[in-house]
């Protein structure tokens, strides 16, 4: 993933998805223009903005949602960014025969948002739903180290030159099953939420991204031996859309023997739980 793409989605889930989600909501906005001054009075014209897509089932004021009810949409919502941790047999300390895989602890990341769901809720403190998006773990190697396409175990070459850059990546694309528990609305309107839920992940693809004085920019794309079908499960708790989030995935990262026991998780700030 490029660097402009990171700072986009960070940019749009902290100024935008606290307060929009495009996932059935309506949403209100008063705009207040036409200004008049007249002796020491003044007076304002307010317009109100209603932006709405598919089938809303909540409520963004004081007032119960609706129970029983089928809740679908197009959305841009839970986006997770943080940190992603590799668990070797139990430990965060990589074994020997995983030592070509240590990386930077603080620029191993992870960034991931749904733009689908389809749900149904029981009453206003609890719904299920199910939910599609994008998932990307984006681990940075210490190593002056190029992983090798097309191998039938996750094998490496050691390089002559010290790369600025060396990042091992993957892409996949989530469908997690949410049970969301939330409290009643304060009179702002805000509330706390607590989700939880498994999550099955399919391979987009590995890349392996370089940057060196000597080569320039280099990326190259496979599978890495990453696992084709990730089962995994995610914890959120936020209060008005803003919150933290741990993921753990239960089967290995790679399907090799190698690397059998080589599992990873993920931790970090949530945007646009609604």
């Amino acid at each position: 993933m490029k660097k402009n793409l990171l700072m986009t989605l960070l940019f749009s889930g902290m100024m935008g998805l606290t307060c929009l989600t495009a996932a059935g909501q309506e949403i209100d906005t008063t705009v207040v223009t036409g200004q008049k001054i007249a002796g020491n009075s003044v007076k304002a014209r307010k317009y109100n903005l209603n932006l709405s897509f598919g089938r809303s089932e909540d409520s963004v004021k004081n007032e119960s949602a609706p129970t029983g009810r089928f809740g679908y949409g197009i959305t841009f919502t839970r986006l997770d960014i943080g940190f992603s941790r590799l668990i070797d047999n139990g430990s965060f300390k990589l074994s020997p025969k995983n030592d070509f895989l240590d990386y930077r602890g603080i620029k191993t990341s992870t960034v991931s948002f749904d733009i689908a769901y389809f749900g149904y809720r029981f009453n206003p403190n609890f719904r299920i739903y199910a939910a599609a998006g994008f998932d990307w773990t984006l681990i940075r190697l210490n190593r002056n180290i190029t992983i090798q396409k097309n191998t039938p175990d996750l094998t490496y070459v050691e390089e002559p030159i010290d790369f600025n850059k060396n990042r091992f990546s993957s892409s996949y694309v989530h469908i997690p099953l949410n049970f969301e528990f939330r409290t009643k609305e304060n009179q702002r309107g805000k509330r706390f939420y607590f989700v939880v839920g498994p999550e099955v992940s399919f391979l987009l693809n590995g890349k392996v991204k370089q940057i060196s004085d000597e080569r320039g920019k280099q990326k190259f794309r496979n599978d890495y031996d990453f696992q084709k079908v990730r089962l995994g499960g995610t914890l959120r708790v936020a209060y008005a859309g803003i919150g933290l989030f741990t993921k753990y995935y239960f089967n290995d990262m790679f399907d090799t023997e190698a690397q059998k026991g080589l599992k990873n998780m993920s931790f970090g700030i949530t945007f646009g739980i609604h």
